[in-house]
């Protein structure tokens, strides 16, 4: 049996203790836990919420954002910043649409060869949506 290493036990603990009720927390859907982690890098959590629900809301699925006009998606996108980040996502939910019949990628070889995934938001995309065993380490969880 797999026996996790007390720093995930201890790490774990302290996270049921003290998370947040976020939007993106109740739902199982990759392509909505891709997008807030996408939204989150380098941006505060209580400036992402109102994002994140006015994107839902408007791109409420994958192929929704696939479809958008790159100048919409970058307008909705002001305030955010980076905006890299929104035009790799695109890129790469285009690429889940065409190669992946618009289903997010379970498997971590395939998902880490998107656009702008790296080793964080591959790992928490994984591990959340997939429940696959991969770790997502910020410089939060360091500190």
């Amino acid at each position: 049996m797999f026996k996790r290493p007390v720093f995930n036990n201890t790490l774990l603990n302290w996270y049921q203790a003290n998370k947040r009720e976020l939007p993106w927390r109740e739902t199982s859907d990759p392509f909505k836990i891709w997008l807030s982690e996408v939204m989150l890098q380098q941006t505060q959590v209580i400036t992402v919420i109102p994002y994140f629900e006015k994107f839902i809301t408007k791109y409420e699925n994958l192929d929704a954002l696939a479809d958008a006009d790159e100048q919409a998606l970058l307008k909705d996108w002001e305030g955010l910043g980076y905006y890299n980040r929104i035009r790799n996502f695109q890129h790469a939910v285009k690429e889940v649409q065409e190669k992946y019949d618009s289903k997010v990628p379970s498997r971590p070889e395939e998902f880490f060869k998107l656009k702008g995934v790296g080793p964080y938001i591959g790992g928490a995309v994984q591990s959340i949506a997939f429940n696959n065993q991969l770790a997502a380490v910020d410089g939060n969880v360091l500190r």
